[in-house]
């Protein structure tokens, strides 16, 4: 069962679904109307919502504000071979925010999901830094 939720807004549901469920090996656990889904992958559970579609964490705020994608707010994913990771993915379209970043804890790369949400991709280089 998943201990962490993070809702990511996206511009269309049913491609955020390919993603994460073909490139990151997500699972989908819901989706039960064209603009919500629920993903899970472990602990995780990554709720996904269309901006301004009926009731729910796409909806418009009090002001009128609208959700959208992107920011710099992520969450990170564990991975072995990040070098291959990377390539694979760059290989299926997948843009990314720079190249990857080598840090004192580990490597990192920030990929973009389809709607411009950041997914830190992260290999640890030292077993304290491991999830």
């Amino acid at each position: 069962m998943a201990t962490v939720s993070v809702r990511y807004i996206v511009h269309d549901v049913d491609e955020a679904i390919a993603f994460y469920t073909g490139e990151l090996g997500f699972t989908e656990v819901m989706h039960p109307a064209p603009a919500f889904a629920m993903l899970a992958l472990g602990d995780l559970r990554l709720v996904l919502s269309s901006p301004g579609a009926g009731p729910g964490g796409g909806q418009a705020m009090p002001d009128g504000t609208m959700p959208t994608p992107g920011g710099w707010n992520r969450f990170a994913l564990e991975v072995d071979h990040l070098e291959d990771l990377v390539a694979r993915l760059r290989g299926a379209g997948v843009r990314f925010r720079g190249g990857i970043i080598h840090g004192v804890g580990g490597n990192q790369a920030i990929a973009e999901d389809p709607s411009g949400n950041p997914i830190e991709l992260f290999e640890p280089t030292r077993d304290e830094a491991r999830l």
